[in-house]
């Protein structure tokens, strides 16, 4: 049997709850083989980071020619691209190499609220990366981000926000509703003419720690194994809302742990 290939091109978690450690563990847990593009090391463990090294881009791109010069990869997972550099350097080696499938989630927002990425990466990320994406998965504020508007409250707002970053050139757009509130974490799922609600309880743990990383490459891994678009993100929401319902039967760490990826096999 041969396996299908998905590829992530994200930053290092030291501390492996999130970022390149998070994805592999994700596409292992989805039967897909992993491959990987490292864009930043981070000093991280579940309270916070520490220190980031970022990988020169000409790295970034020898190390994804390298992948796709050898490597079967049916779909690409997009996390961490830290710099305008970096950006450009991905844009332009997957217009070479034309993967099927790129599921971009934008991490642009931290915790705290800070933005991580400056205006110009922003741009980048808008004009050069969200054009070639199969499915951009932002959250609540990382949407708002992408806008330059405030934080939607309310699901006509999310459904005005879904509507222009599809405008942007992607070809789906999934927000993510775990920032939001009440007791159901609600993800839209937005395709030229059609909104889709997914609905999910809303757990009560601290331990979410990778848990967008995860849900993105749970995507892709779900369309390299040739799942529709809409097929693939109902079972990455109810594999996410499983792992976290989990996750606290790990005990990792003093702070926010992470998500249990491996919860199907206990």
């Amino acid at each position: 049997m041969t396996l299908p290939v998905a590829l992530t091109i994200a930053g290092s978690d030291s501390s492996g709850g999130a970022g390149i450690q998070a994805d592999l563990k994700t596409f292992a847990a989805f039967g897909v083989y992993g491959a990987s593009v490292i864009t930043a090391l981070t000093a991280q463990n579940t309270r916070g980071v520490s220190g980031i090294h970022v990988v020169p881009s000409a790295f970034v791109t020898a190390q994804i020619d390298a992948v796709f010069d050898d490597l079967d990869v049916a779909a690409v997972k997009i996390g961490m691209v830290v710099e305008f550099p970096i950006i450009a350097a991905i844009a332009a080696a997957l217009a070479r190499w034309r993967p099927k499938h790129i599921v971009l989630d934008p991490v642009m927002v931290a915790t705290s609220g800070d933005r991580l990425l400056s205006t110009e990466a922003v741009s980048a990320l808008r004009e050069r990366l969200i054009p070639q994406a199969s499915l951009i998965t932002p959250n609540l504020p990382e949407a708002a981000a992408l806008l330059d508007e405030p934080v939607a409250a309310d699901e006509a707002t999310i459904a005005d926000q879904g509507k222009r970053l599809l405008a942007m050139g992607a070809q789906a757009v999934l927000i993510k509703g775990g920032h939001g509130q009440g007791a159901e974490s609600i993800d839209y799922l937005f395709t030229p003419g059609d909104v889709l609600a997914l609905r999910a309880p809303r757990i009560a743990t601290a331990n979410t720690h990778g848990t967008g990383c995860s849900l993105s490459s749970a995507i892709a891994a779900s369309l390299a194994k040739g799942q529709t678009l809409e097929t693939a993100v109902r079972n990455a929401k109810a594999w996410i809302t499983e792992a976290i319902a989990a996750a606290d039967r790990l005990g990792v760490g003093h702070g926010n742990g992470p998500i249990h990826h491996f919860h199907r096999f206990d």
